[in-house]
């Protein structure tokens, strides 16, 4: 199977919308670069399994922040707010495997799926596992998960078969240490996590338009003061500086994926004003956005 490319859609209430794999195959292969585009705040329905090849990554989930290295990697439950970016000045790439749990689990009346896939999905304290390699089941998942990038991206006869076998292996070892890598967030993180889905998903479909605190504060019915609050003890951010980031994350795709004009693209991303596009892009990415789309064209 060849790889996919990624971009983050979702629906209103902060689902992502991109499609990973395909009924018959539901896993897509990423290869990230995120010094060419962060990963942004967003949930989903399937797993995710990820190793680090090169660089570190800052990985956000929720209220928390690790540190992932090369050579390590991570696991996402579904349904689970996160992110991620390079670290430092390191140029960071990812091996993500994005997978829907019927691929090892089968039918929801398969012993799979109740004894491996249900436990894991019906946790709500079991957000992430970073596996730094310390103990040997670590080292056995981020294996697998490097056996399964391989085996799906070089497209050889039964790799199918090799993949789900490897998927397994990582459901395998998340389920025999279970009682060890669960987390314990409180009643107002898990609050504080589901407004955040709601107004990120508000912004993700309103960035165009002229947004303040108070209208991204409505779409979660709260108060502006509660959502200044969300913002910092969740993402760590105020609302409108994620916008104005999600703005320029939003141009960049543009900028490598089209041939529309700078003023167009700008426009078309809420910034009005093609002067503060300008300064806002080389605020964020180092250089001005024909001098992004020409270096990363090349």
């Amino acid at each position: 199977m060849s790889l996919s490319t990624c971009g983050s859609k979702t629906n209103q209430q902060g689902r992502e919308l991109i499609k990973h794999g395909s009924a018959l195959f539901p896993m897509a292969c990423y290869d990230d670069d995120l010094s060419l585009e962060v990963v942004p705040w967003h949930w989903h329905d399937e797993l995710e399994a990820v190793v680090v090849t090169e660089g570190s990554a800052i990985l956000s989930v929720a209220a928390e922040k690790f540190i992932i290295r090369q050579g390590e990697g991570f696991f996402i439950n579904a349904g689970v707010l996160h992110a991620a970016q390079d670290f430092g000045d390191s140029k960071c790439h990812l091996h993500s495997l994005v997978f829907h749990p019927r691929l090892v689990g089968g039918s929801l009346d398969s012993i799979f799926w109740q004894n491996y896939i249900q436990p894991l999905l019906q946790d709500p304290l079991l957000k992430c596992v970073c596996l730094d390699g310390s103990v040997s089941w670590h080292q056995e998942i981020i294996k697998s998960i490097e056996s399964t990038w391989q085996s799906a991206v070089s497209g050889n006869a039964g790799y199918e078969f090799q993949v789900r076998h490897s998927l397994s292996q990582v459901i395998f070892h998340l389920n025999n240490n279970h009682s060890v890598i669960r987390s314990h967030p409180s009643a107002k993180e898990l609050r504080d996590a589901e407004r955040i889905k709601i107004m990120l998903q508000y912004i993700q479909d309103h960035h165009m338009e002229d947004l303040n605190t108070s209208k991204i504060a409505e779409s979660s019915m709260v108060s502006e003061s509660e959502c200044l609050r969300c913002f910092h003890n969740t993402i760590g951010t105020p609302p409108i500086q994620y916008l104005k980031q999600f703005r320029i994350q939003k141009a960049a795709i543009l900028l490598l994926t089209t041939v529309k004009k700078i003023g167009d693209i700008g426009a078309e991303c809420g910034f009005q004003d093609i002067s503060y596009f300008i300064k806002s892009f080389r605020q964020m990415k180092g250089c001005s956005p024909n001098q992004y789309r020409q270096q990363n064209n090349q």
